[in-house]
C-alpha cells in the first residue's frame, strides 16, 4: 500500500469518527486532531509544490540573471581598462610629437644660426666700410628669419596641438586656447638661442 492510500484512508475514519461523535463541535477546525492527517496531507502537497517551483523556475532565472550582471560588469571593466590603455597611447604619442616640436624648432634656429655664422665670416672678409653695411644687413635678416621661424613653429605647434586635443578629446579646441596654451609653454620653456 502506498502512503497517499494510508492517509486517505486515515483520513477517512476520522472524518467518519469525526461526524460519529461530535457534529456539534465548537471552535477553530485546525486544532481538531481530527482534521490533522488531512491537514498534513495538504502542507506535505503545498511544500512539494513550492519547492518545485523555486527549484524549477525562480532559483535558476536568480541564478542567470546574476551571471548576467557579473558578466556585464567584467565586461565593462575590460572596456574601462581599454580605453585607460588608449588614453595613455594618446597620452605618449601627444608627449612624443611635442617633444618632436621642440626639437625641430631648436634644429631650426640651430640651422639658422649656422647660415648666419657663414655669413657672417664670409662678410668679416671684406672692407670696413662694407662690412658694416653687411652686419646690419645680416643682422635685419637674422631677426626676419628668426620671426619667421618662430612663426612657423608656433604654427607648427599650434596645429599639431590641436590635432592632438581633437583626437584626444573628440572636439576641436578654438584657435585661441591652442594660442594661449602654446604661448604659456613657450614662455616658460624658452630655448635658449
Amino acid at each position: 500500500m502506498s502512503v497517499l492510500t494510508i492517509i486517505t484512508m486515515a483520513a477517512a475514519d476520522v472524518a467518519d469518527n469525526a461526524h460519529d461523535t461530535a457534529g456539534a463541535a465548537s471552535g477553530l477546525p485546525q486544532l481538531d486532531p481530527t482534521w490533522w492527517p488531512s491537514q498534513l496531507f495538504w502542507l506535505a502537497v503545498t511544500f512539494g509544490f513550492l519547492y518545485w517551483l523555486m527549484s524549477a523556475k525562480f532559483l535558476p532565472a536568480l541564478g542567470a540573471a546574476i551571471e548576467e550582471r557579473r558578466d556585464r560588469i567584467a565586461d565593462d571593466l575590460d572596456q574601462a581598462s581599454e580605453f585607460k590603455r588608449q588614453a595613455e597611447e594618446a597620452e605618449a604619442a601627444y608627449n612624443k610629437s611635442l617633444s618632436d616640436a621642440k626639437a625641430r624648432a631648436q634644429s631650426i634656429a640651430a640651422d639658422t644660426r649656422a647660415e648666419v655664422d657663414k655669413e657672417i665670416v664670409a662678410m668679416q672678409a671684406e672692407t670696413g666700410k662694407a662690412l658694416d653695411a653687411q652686419i646690419a644687413a645680416a643682422e635685419a635678416r637674422i631677426a626676419d628669419m628668426k620671426a619667421q621661424a618662430a612663426a612657423k613653429v608656433r604654427e607648427a605647434a599650434s596645429d599639431a596641438a590641436g590635432a592632438i586635443v581633437e583626437t584626444l578629446i573628440d572636439e576641436a579646441p578654438t584657435s585661441d586656447a591652442v594660442s594661449r596654451a602654446i604661448a604659456k609653454v613657450a614662455d616658460a620653456d624658452q630655448p635658449s638661442l
